[in-house]
């Protein structure tokens, strides 16, 4: 096997897991000093198993479900008071766990700080004027605002079953930059939606080259110690030559700490006092504002999942989520090895509408 080889590796790794995080060099996102904390109820909460979702026996045991249906890691916060957690496969509450795509959530963060603050202009701005080496290549009309919900209408195959996918090399592959040059374009910007990775890439390169800082210093200067997360985390990269920040995936982090980053959006952008967020970038964020439709459904919009009752949710390959119910002023977040075929978001609901 040639090591350097995406098709070698992705061979010798084969389908993305859990442990990934240890497979890939990565730059260190740095907490802070200790900040929110949540409360951890004195009171024992026995959160039943919806019954939509019980086994053949009627079974409500909430865990037991879990446990079957390989999740690793689950917490459910309601008014910044822990209702459960729990951890299975020997896990605990300091275990690393990649996020996957749940990252594309993190880079729209940090693309709306920069709109916030005028580092970048509009989200109507093309990708052109920060990404020099896209001019005249047939991308003078796609546009921020693409990116961030999936119309760009690049072509890029998101397959990550088969290891000559487009996505199997910027997963695996060592050199990001120089795939970005061989980008075409398939159709027209903002004509259909559709969900390529590559968008986040190029979105957090445009943050990064306006900012003129990499993202995993941006993440850590702006999220991550405001925040007051309680570790430390990493952002996985292609190379320690090229240091390409695989932003489309692969943040590292502990399940609280992705439970805090769903408060801030539940308290659109606020954090205890603070305004880290815009609450008109939050509002776009979770707004339905085209017909932009996942594969299952939900509406896309600037790399949330968003519900027609204000919840909202992100979501990586594996089962790995965050969700949000204002409403019910509720954060639930699993991360795990498989979806293992459970339909989570409608699941998340469920329990929801049961607290």
């Amino acid at each position: 096997m040639t090591y350097s080889c995406h098709v070698g590796r992705f061979f010798y790794y084969n389908f993305a897991d859990a442990q990934d995080y240890k497979k890939f060099p990565a730059l260190e996102v740095v907490k802070g000093q200790p900040g929110f904390q949540f409360i951890e109820s004195q009171q024992t909460t026995t959160i039943a198993l919806p019954d939509s979702f019980a086994g053949a026996d009627g079974s409500a045991d909430l865990n037991a479900f879990l446990d079957k249906h390989k999740t690793l890691a689950f917490i459910v916060v309601r008014n910044d008071t822990i209702l459960s957690e729990a951890y299975f496969d020997d896990y605990t509450a300091s275990s690393v766990i990649p996020s996957f795509s749940v990252a594309k959530t993190f880079v729209s963060a940090l693309a709306g700080i920069a709109v916030d603050r005028g580092i970048i202009e509009s989200v109507h701005d093309t990708i052109g004027k920060y990404l020099p080496e896209f001019r005249g290549r047939g991308f003078d009309k796609v546009s921020i605002e693409h990116l961030l919900d999936m119309r760009s209408g690049i072509r890029f195959n998101e397959g990550y079953t088969s290891p000559f996918a487009d996505m199997a090399k910027y997963y695996y592959g060592l050199n990001l930059q120089h795939y970005l040059k061989k980008l075409k374009m398939k159709e027209a910007p903002g004509l259909a939606y559709e969900y390529i990775s590559v968008n986040t890439l190029l979105l957090s390169l445009v943050v990064e080259r306006a900012w003129k800082k990499d993202l995993a210093s941006l993440l850590q200067e702006e999220l991550w110690q405001p925040l007051g997360m309680e570790y430390d985390a990493s952002w996985s990269i292609d190379s320690k030559k090229h240091k390409t920040v695989k932003s489309f995936c692969c943040i590292n982090a502990r399940t609280r700490d992705f439970a805090r980053f769903g408060r801030l959006y539940l308290h659109q952008g606020n954090w205890d006092g603070k305004q880290l967020i815009s609450k008109d970038w939050v509002h776009q964020s979770l707004s339905i504002r085209n017909d932009s439709r996942d594969s299952q459904g939900y509406p896309y919009s600037y790399q949330w999942r968003v519900m027609g009752n204000g919840a909202f949710f992100a979501k990586g390959v594996l089962g790995q989520f965050i969700y949000v119910n204002p409403a019910k002023k509720l954060i639930i977040v699993r991360l795990g090895k498989s979806t293992d075929k459970v339909h989570w978001p409608m699941f998340f609901e469920a329990l929801a509408a049961s607290l």
